[in-house]
């Protein structure tokens, strides 16, 4: 049971300070539809780091590496890497770069570019911050068509899209950030 009290958003705090993601905190996750939508892969990225200062352009950057990626099967996770999907050997590195953020209460609207596999494609984020003693929890969610991003690879067409994207977790101060975190 939490022992956390949930408070109002405090937007003028919010706006003023600069977040960075706390990865022992957070997730990256992603899920998509497989065997003609009847099944779903499920995995995570190991390695990110990410920031949120509405004080500048970007408002929200979120850099993983690409090679980090776990869906629990060695076998699926070393093709996911590959060139028929993310391209990690040539491309570590699947980032998100915000064009706009729009903080309404405890929502917030963002859009931007995701660059994964050599290209990019628009991506609307939609997210909930929340603050927490001291801290952010945000819970942030959107869909990307993966074969926008050339990753298309797939028997059959058993690969469905879209696929759906989640960032949740803690986001603290980067000023009470550890030197390098």
């Amino acid at each position: 049971m939490s022992t956390t009290t949930p408070q109002t958003t405090d937007k003028p705090a919010l706006e003023k300070t600069r977040w960075r993601i706390d990865p022992a905190r957070s997730q990256v996750e992603f899920r998509t539809p497989t065997f003609w939508g009847m099944m779903t892969v499920k995995g995570h990225f190991e390695r990110y780091e990410g920031t949120l200062d509405l004080r500048q352009e970007p408002a929200i950057e979120l850099t993983i590496e690409a090679a980090s990626l776990n869906t629990n099967n060695n076998m699926r996770d070393k093709h996911l890497r590959s060139s028929d999907f993310f391209d990690a050997e040539n491309h570590p590195q699947v980032r998100f770069v915000s064009s706009s953020a729009t903080l309404d209460g405890e929502r917030l609207a963002v859009s931007g570019r995701l660059y994964a596999a050599g290209t990019s494609v628009p991506l609307d984020v939609d997210a909930r911050l929340r603050p927490v003693d001291g801290e952010l929890e945000v819970e942030a969610t959107a869909s990307a068509d993966q074969f926008e991003l050339g990753m298309s690879h797939g028997m059959l067409g058993m690969i469905r899209t879209p696929c759906e994207l989640t960032v949740r977790g803690r986001l603290v101060s980067a000023a009470d950030s550890p030197a390098g975190a």
